[in-house]
Order: C-alpha cells, then structure tokens, then sequence
C-alpha cells in the first residue's frame, strides 16, 4: 500500500448504534458509530450497517451520523423497536460502567436483498465489527453473511465485550473470521482463558507476548493483534514481532469511545502504509486525547493535528 493513496479508505461498520447517557447528557454512541465517526474525521469514507426507531432519538442520530460524514444508507428503519440508548455512570479515572437497554432497534438489524446486493457489489479496505451486536440471534444471522459475502481486504474484530453480553461461542466464530484483532487488557485475559480451557480460573495475564503467540497460532488468519492498555500505551503483535507502544500521561475526563479512537487511528494510519509500529503510536495519540475530553467523538483541536502531523501522519483529509 502507498501512503499517498488515491482514493479515501472506505471502511464499513456493523454493530449498536445509539445514544450514550452521561451524567443526563445525550452522547451519540455504539462502538461501530463511533468508530465510523473518528475513521470519516481522518478521511475515510464509512458506512454503518445498524438500526435505529422511528423515533426522535432515531431521526437525530441519522442526523448526526450524516453531519459527521457517515453513510448512512445501510441504517435499518425499526418500525417497532426504539432506538437504543444506554446509561453511563463514570467510575474512579473516568472508567464508565454501562447499562445496556435491550429489545431496541439495534437489536434487529435485518437488512433487505437490495442491501446485500449493493454491499456485495462494492470493494471495502475493511470491515469492522464486535460482539455486543452478536446478543440477538437476527444479528448473528446478518452478520455470518456478511462474513461470506462482503468484499474485503480486511476484517476488523473489536472485541469490546460488555458484561452479561457475550457468549463464548459468539467470541470463537468471531476470531474465525478475524484477520486484525483488538482488544484491551481485561478482554485479553478473557479471551486467554477461553482458549486455554481455564475460564473459571482466570488470572490477570503475565505475558500479552504469549498471548499474541497463542491466538495467530490457533487463528492463523489474524495477522495484526492490538491490545490498548489505556496510560500504558498499547501492545501490538505483527508477523512474530511483539512490540509495546508509550502513550503520553493525561488528564482522564471520561473514557467512552477512547478504544474507538484508538482503532481508527491504527486502521487510518496502517491501511495508509505507515505500519504497524506507526499505526500504533497514531492510535495511541488519538484514544487518550478523546479520554481527555467528554463524549465518544469530540471536535479534533489544532493541536491533535499538530501532533499527528509531527507524527508524519498526512493531514489532507483529516475533518475537525
């Protein structure tokens, strides 16, 4: 891949789309919107496969989303459920702790044969998806066809599990289909004693070096693996090599859609050609600034773009 690409990376996203209710304020929120937002303010073209109500909530998001540069044609119209929203208290360092609605419209993204066909018929640099989406039995049904019939370069597994919203199998078909891997260090240890059998004995990890090892040996199609480690930076595993990445100290705010913005940093900088290494410093600069600040997508300030620039990251496309 060349750096200075011709064409804008187009990336699609499928998972919760939603709003984020902290301390009584409404966040426009879902790691796959969020996600679609940070990748359309570097320059990517994004598209979300979701749904929302037909509700007020619902129209305002599609709103909102298409505001940010977000395509919204694969966004599902629920005529029975209501748009999702979750409330978010803030914990200790602004950890949230979430309370997810279930029975709204994200629950249900069912998408019609034109929507495939027009999906199929496109060429994406990567598809992106999680597991909070995989809950409902009608999105484990889209989304293994989207497996088997999107056109691809890469897929994308954040696997950003949230209490009492995964199932181990949902994890293992997922990593099937994975060829990059991100996750945070308490998804880390999860995912390590799921696949060594150890789940009811679970222990902190003692080496994300071996877990790197242990996943692309039983995944073999995973060939990136990011682990976000918050204040400490990040862990990035690529062809054998195992390398950690320093983040700079910040004040926290609060920490929603921090691991978003660090995945679309790494995807931006990476599927541009600048490497894993670089990737990972870009995602790493991008996931703490928006710790720093409230909200999943904040405006991007003219000293993150400085900052990136420094980095060597092209700004041509980048939207505050």
């Amino acid at each position: 891949m060349k750096k200075d690409h011709l064409k804008p990376i187009k990336a699609l996203t499928f998972g919760e789309a939603l709003f984020d209710i902290i301390k009584g304020s409404a966040h426009l929120g879902g790691a796959p919107l969020n996600l679609a937002a940070h990748l359309a303010k570097l320059g990517a073209k994004s598209a979300v496969i979701t749904a929302v109500g037909r509700d007020e909530l619902g129209k305002s998001l599609l709103a909102r989303a298409e505001a940010m540069g977000i395509d919204t044609s694969y966004v599902v119209i629920d005529k029975k459920r209501p748009t999702g929203t979750v409330t978010v208290e803030l914990q200790a360092e602004g950890i949230p702790v979430f309370m997810i609605n279930k029975g709204v419209a994200w629950d249900a993204i069912t998408l019609g044969e034109k929507e495939f066909r027009d999906l199929s018929g496109e060429e994406w640099d990567v598809f992106c998806f999680g597991t909070l989406a995989q809950r409902s039995e009608e999105n484990r049904k889209t989304l293994q066809r989207l497996f088997s019939e999107i056109k691809t370069k890469y897929f994308f597994y954040d696997v950003n599990l949230r209490t009492g919203n995964y199932e181990k199998e949902w994890i293992l078909s997922s990593l099937e289909h994975t060829t990059i891997l991100k996750l945070n260090e308490e998804e880390a240890a999860t995912i390590s004693c799921l696949l060594s059998g150890t789940a009811d004995t679970c222990k902190p990890l003692t080496s994300y070096k071996a877990f790197c090892r242990l996943v692309t040996e039983k995944y073999p199609e995973i060939s990136v693996v990011c682990i976000s480690r918050g204040p400490k930076g990040a862990a990035i595993y690529h062809k054998g090599i195992y390398e950690e990445v320093e983040t700079t100290p910040i004040e926290v705010v609060d920490t929603v859609g921090a691991g978003d913005a660090f995945s679309a940093g790494f995807l931006y900088t990476c599927l541009s050609g600048y490497g894993v290494s670089k990737a990972a410093s870009i995602a790493c600069i991008l996931g703490t600034y928006v710790a720093s600040k409230a909200g999943a997508v904040p405006d991007y300030s003219k000293e993150l773009m400085e900052e990136l620039k420094a980095q060597g990251l092209k700004l041509s496309f980048i939207k505050t």
